[in-house]
């Protein structure tokens, strides 16, 4: 055994408490390195489908590629950019102007030039295509309209959940929402082949075009004095299920038919998004068996 030098034997650092040290110094160490790993992984992760650089944005407007969203740096006056957005524009392709801090978060290559596009994984239907898809099936439509949720891991598992629980299509506003990119379909385990997503320039507008084809809105609030077991979703349903942070805005909330809550026994007060979108999916399943 090695011998311990003589400084290390006194009262106050003891043989014992250099090895724990050491121990431990290099378990931080070690973590650190687990971390920048991790950290890593979860960017590449999160890169995939993002389209860096003013070249390679224009060549994928030009090719036809399907675009979920293009991020344009803020003030910028290029000619390039300024052709970028108005192609965008065209094609119906939403556009966000953010702190080049921003795109620098995003990019992996430190050579975005002021635009990164991010690319869809699926392209999205009409709200008509999901109305189709029911009466091909012969059964009243159970539609999913996510409102302004802007996790995409959420809506990754919103669209899983729908997939299951046989939903007929998910309808998503083109703004303030998470769109159809690879880390929402890794989270919806290949859901999103097989589940119909428009997306609207205005929810409210969408919601109202429903109700007049005989599609009962269902709003989720916490609220909400009509319990989910009390409501009829046999019929033709389309289940609200607000945002992360501030649940359904005003107008949304307002165009609904009926809100409903979940029953909660316990001391908080609200679900996770896509929690409270399985149990009223599920709910209309049990009553449509």
């Amino acid at each position: 055994m090695e011998k311990v030098p003589a400084e290390k034997t006194s009262p106050f650092f003891s043989a014992e408490k250099y090895v724990i040290l050491s121990l431990t110094i290099d378990f931080k160490r070690g973590n650190g390195a687990m971390d920048k790993q991790k950290d890593w992984k979860t960017r590449q992760e999160e890169s995939d489908g993002i389209i860096e650089g003013r070249n390679a944005v224009i060549e994928a407007l030009r090719a036809g590629t399907s675009i979920d969203k293009i991020y344009l740096a803020k003030g910028e006056t290029d000619a390039a950019l300024g052709h970028i957005a108005a192609k965008a524009r065209a094609a119906g392709i939403a556009i966000v102007d953010c702190d080049r801090r921003k795109l620098d978060a995003m990019s992996l290559t430190h050579s975005h030039q002021g635009v990164i596009a991010v690319a869809a994984v699926r392209e999205y239907v009409d709200v008509e295509d999901i109305l189709a898809a029911a009466r091909e099936k012969g059964e009243a439509p159970l539609i999913v309209v996510c409102d302004e949720l802007t996790d995409p891991h959420n809506l990754g598992a919103v669209i899983r959940t729908a997939e299951c629980a046989g939903a007929h299509g998910v309808i998503i506003p083109k703004r303030r929402s998470a769109g159809l990119t690879a880390v929402v379909a890794k989270t919806s385990a290949g859901a999103v082949s097989h589940v119909p997503v428009a997306r609207v320039a205005n929810l409210t507008a969408c919601l109202k075009e429903l109700k007049e084809q005989g599609v009962w809105v269902y709003g989720t609030a916490a609220e909400a004095r009509e319990s989910i077991y009390q409501a009829d979703l046999k019929g033709s349903a389309a289940i609200v299920i607000g945002s992360e942070g501030e649940g359904m805005s005003r107008l949304v909330r307002e165009t609904c038919d009926v809100l409903l809550s979940i029953p909660m026994k316990g001391k908080l007060n609200s679900l996770n998004a896509s929690a409270a979108a399985a149990i009223l999916l599920y709910e209309a399943v049990r009553q449509r068996l």
